[in-house]
């Protein structure tokens, strides 16, 4: 049987997460001819993916690109790729801090980076933004061990723990540069502490917070106004148009149910995270911080500790956060992720499509 040639790819769960993680230097360097093979890797457009790897949701059809780093103070750049289900389109126009979980065992499995006798740690710079992060992670004997008792939400079983340490950036943890606004006639938070975010209470759209995500999804006139909050945010956060960008996030925030500080509800634009993403919840988490956002009133935080406890349709994240509100900044940022690798070896793309308009992945008619 010939075909297209194989790619080598890593495909793996980080965090809540799943994704094909690929060495630079194995993808094609011009970009569109990368998003073109990556389209037909993950078996999009498609809303099934029935002909490549992806799962048929945002949060199994997400791309890493890893290689060594030439800056000086980061080991290795992540480039993250969201590949879009039932639409022939890739975007790096956002960080995933879910995959970044996987990025560091990935590099030492590759021999990007050499690992520690006990552990290790691999400093990542996140290209699509620029950011930082230091993963650190098992490594005993020399070696990835997936094994471990970390327990997250969202993911059966236990796992070696993958702590995320955020520093703090250069830009500021207020885009708009207020702690309110108002925008499309909703009262809002609007952060960015390495994903940008608008928060605003359930209870303002008519929601309670604690629906299930399909629910959520199927309320036609929450998507339109979401939609419309989301556009106006975007102008506002100087982010530009945001028409076919999957940020800002909008979180809805309700009091706790299970202990935690806050309960929330995600889009990503318009479909509900089943959980909450890394970023996502590191913003959530440092919004709530804030004196006089939008969270007050509504969420209950801890009264000792840097620990927030980030409620979602599946469990909860644990965030610890510090931030200066005086100054407008995040101080620390960390998380507890775990990763695993499902399988290593050769991925083999569907075929280009036919000049005659054949083999594009559209559903049988």
């Amino acid at each position: 049987m010939t075909g297209p040639t194989g790619v080598r790819c890593t495909l793996m769960r980080g965090g809540t997460s799943k994704g094909a993680y690929f060495l630079a230097e194995d993808l094609p360097a011009d970009p569109a001819a990368r998003d073109d093979l990556l389209l037909r890797i993950m078996g999009s457009p498609d809303p099934r993916q029935i002909d490549g790897l992806g799962g048929a949701h945002p949060l199994t059809s997400k791309v890493a690109v890893v290689s060594a780093s030439a800056d000086p103070d980061a080991d290795v750049d992540y480039l993250f790729l969201q590949v879009a289900v039932d639409r022939a389109e890739v975007s790096d126009r956002q960080n995933c801090g879910n995959i970044l979980a996987g990025v560091g065992p990935f590099a030492v499995e590759r021999g990007l980076v050499a690992p520690g006798a006990t552990e290790t740690s691999v400093r990542v710079r996140m290209l699509n933004t620029n950011e930082r992060a230091v993963a650190t992670f098992p490594t005993p004997g020399g070696r990835v061990d997936a094994t471990g008792d970390a327990e997250i939400s969202g993911v059966p079983g236990t796992a070696a723990p993958v702590v995320i340490e955020f520093p703090a950036g250069d830009a500021p943890l207020l885009p708009t540069g207020r702690i309110r606004d108002t925008v499309a006639g909703a009262e809002v938070t609007c952060v960015d502490n390495g994903m940008p975010t608008v928060l605003m209470p359930a209870a303002a759209l008519k929601v309670t917070g604690y629906e299930q995500p399909k629910d959520l999804e199927e309320d036609l006139a929450l998507a339109d106004r979401l939609r419309e909050i989301r556009l106006a945010a975007g102008e506002l956060m100087g982010l530009g148009d945001v028409g076919d960008a999957t940020v800002p996030k909008l979180t809805l925030l309700a009091p706790p149910r299970s202990g935690g500080a806050v309960a929330t509800r995600t889009f990503i634009p318009v479909r509900c995270h089943t959980s909450i993403g890394v970023l996502g919840a590191a913003s959530v988490a440092a919004g709530l911080r804030l004196p006089g956002g939008v969270g007050e009133g509504i969420a209950e935080l801890p009264r000792h500790g840097d620990r927030v406890r980030i409620e979602h349709p599946t469990g909860f994240l644990d965030i610890d956060a510090v931030i200066d509100p005086d100054a407008g900044a995040a101080l620390r940022t960390a998380v507890v992720r775990t990763a695993r690798t499902i399988f290593d070896g050769t991925v083999f793309p569907r075929p280009p499509a036919h000049p005659s308009g054949g083999n594009d992945g559209s559903a049988p008619r």
